[in-house]
Parts: C-alpha cells; structure tokens; sequence
C-alpha cells in the first residue's frame, strides 16, 4: 500500500537540534576557518536534504500513475490531499532555501578572518532556523497525515474487485468469509465505526478481491456525512462489481422495502459498474414466491447451508469479466 512506508516527519525543534549538534561535532574535529565552514556546510546540509526526503518520500499526487483514484480520493476524505501538498510544496521550498543560505555564507566564509567568518556562521544558522521553523506547522501537518493514511487497509486497486454491499445482518461477511481467505483479514478505515472486510479467491490463475465496507455502504445515503460519501465515491473506483445482500427473512432487523431502497440508490451511485441484486437467507424465509416478486433478485443463496453461493460467486466474476494483461502486452 502507497502510504505504508512513509518515514516519521521530525517537527522543527528536532530537525534544528539535529543539525547543530552534528555541525558542533563536525567544527571540533577542525580548527580555524575550515570549522567555520565545515559546521555550516554540515548544518545545511541536514536541513536541507531532511526537507526534501520529506517530501520525495510521498507519491505524487498530481499523476494517477503515483497514486489511484482510489487511494487519492481516500486520501481526500482523510487529509484533505490539496492542503497537503501545499504543506509539501512548503517544505521543499524550505529545504531550497537552505541550499541558498548555504552558498551565500559559504562565499563570505572564505573570504574573511576566523572571527568574522563564527559570525557569518551564527548568522547562517539563525537564518537557517528561521526557514525551519517557518514550516513548522507544515511538517506537522504532514506527519499527522502520514498518521492517519499509513493503516488504511492493505487494498489492491489493480485487482479485479467485487464489493459486497447491504443492510448489517444480512450476511455479507458470511459470504466474503465462506468464500475467501478473508477470516481475520479486516482493518479499520478512520471513518467506519467496524473493520473492512477484505478477502481474496482464484479462479483460472487469477485473484479476485472481495471487499465488505460495513459503515459505508450498509445505510441510505442521506445518512452518511460528508467523509463518508467521498469515501464511497472513492469505492466507485475500486469495484468491477458490486453485489447487493438482501435478507428476505426479516431477521436483520431491517424491512425489505427499506433494503431495496437501498439497493436502488447503490445502483444509482454505481451505474457504471454491475450491480446484482443477491437474496441470502433463502431458507428461513417464509412465502418465497411472492417475495422473489417483489425483490427482483438476479440470484438467490443461502450461505449456511451452501445453497446457491458458488453460482452467485460465477455471476460475479462474469460481471467483473476481467482480461489478465498478457506479459508481451504494453
């Protein structure tokens, strides 16, 4: 995942005394002039190379080749990505002008006496401070960002994706668990109130994603606030299918009119992707032909007893319908 890596960023106070304290073990171990110039080169050298591994250590957001709609997106909800890269651009600029402060002092350094030249040298490192700490707020910024974007669940955006939507109880996570790998494997988004379901299965060589997003897609949407319903449109970029649970038993506590209501406005947000419309629980509900009527399911199972979850697991990849890139494609 893009932003699992992403190293700590030190605030300003630590990258300041960072820098000093090696400059002042570099100017002991010369003498003269050449200490002077040494502690200056070795102070800006760390401030200026630690700013700029701060931001070269994050994608770049301005090319979807950096970073997938999905993971922008998601990254929008949370952080706010426009913000962030003003921060970005902040402290690069810092690090550029603590190159310049560099040469401009560096120039004085060698032409002048030892005295003159710790005097050019205190007034380099107090400039040299005064850049850091000018984007000290930015380097906070970014490393709350950082904070917040590094446990995002571990999501491939380039597999072929089925999401898994519906009422809570309607047994979703049933499914994803009966028919992947998923036991176990959950994370928590910082806006769902319970862990994402993630599973995967094969199928001739290729793997498939199974994703279950209790919290998001599991209420209407009037009901989601404004982090939520980015991040759902950010799913509209993961998923090549989406299937819809329902529960024509009743036992999820959840009337059917309100489940199909939505399923409606699922299909509607996702009108670009396949929506299927699957009835689970198909053995506990009572008067079975006149609900199949009114659902309007393209698929029915139970996932308890086995019924019907292989054949609505083949719908999906149908619907998916998905072309591995062949090794001499470009």
């Amino acid at each position: 995942m893009i932003f699992e890596d992403l190293p700590t960023t030190p605030t300003s106070e630590e990258l300041i005394d960072k820098a000093f304290s090696r400059a002042a073990r570099a100017g002991k171990a010369k003498g003269g002039l050449e200490a002077q110039q040494s502690m200056l080169q070795t102070a800006a050298n760390i401030i200026s190379d630690n700013l700029e591994n701060v931001v070269t250590a994050w994608p770049d957001f301005a090319y979807e080749d950096d970073v997938h709609p999905f993971y922008y997106e998601l990254a929008d909800a949370i952080v706010d990505v426009d913000e962030l890269r003003q921060s970005l651009s902040e402290v690069m600029w810092a690090s550029r002008k603590s190159r310049e402060i560099h040469e401009e002092y560096q120039s004085k350094l060698r032409k002048t006496d030892v005295d003159t030249a710790r005097k050019h040298r205190k007034q380099a490192f107090a400039r040299l401070a005064d850049i850091v700490e000018q984007v000290d707020d930015d380097l906070l910024y970014i490393n709350r960002s950082r904070n917040d974007l590094r446990d995002l669940p571990d999501i491939d955006p380039e597999e072929p994706t089925i999401v898994v939507a519906g009422y809570p109880n309607v047994g979703k996570s049933s499914f994803v668990n009966d028919v992947t790998s998923a036991r176990g494997e959950t994370a928590s988004y910082p806006f769902t109130t319970k862990g994402i379901g993630v599973g995967h299965f094969e199928r001739d060589h290729v793997r498939y994603q199974l994703v279950d997003t209790p919290g998001l897609l599991d209420r209407p949407p009037e009901e989601r606030n404004e982090i939520e319903t980015q991040a759902v449109s950010a799913i509209e970029h993961l998923a090549d299918c989406m299937l819809v649970v329902l529960d024509p038993s009743g036992e999820c506590g959840y009337p059917l009119e309100s489940q199909l209501e939505l399923r409606d406005s699922i299909a509607a947000q996702f009108e670009t992707v396949p929506v299927l419309t699957v009835a689970n629980k198909i053995d506990r509900a009572e008067a079975w032909d006149e609900l199949a009527d009114e659902m309007d399911a393209d698929h029915h199972m139970s996932v308890e007893t086995g019924e019907g979850v292989e054949t609505v697991l083949d719908a999906a990849i149908e619907a998916v319908d998905y072309e591995p890139k062949l090794p001499f494609e470009s």
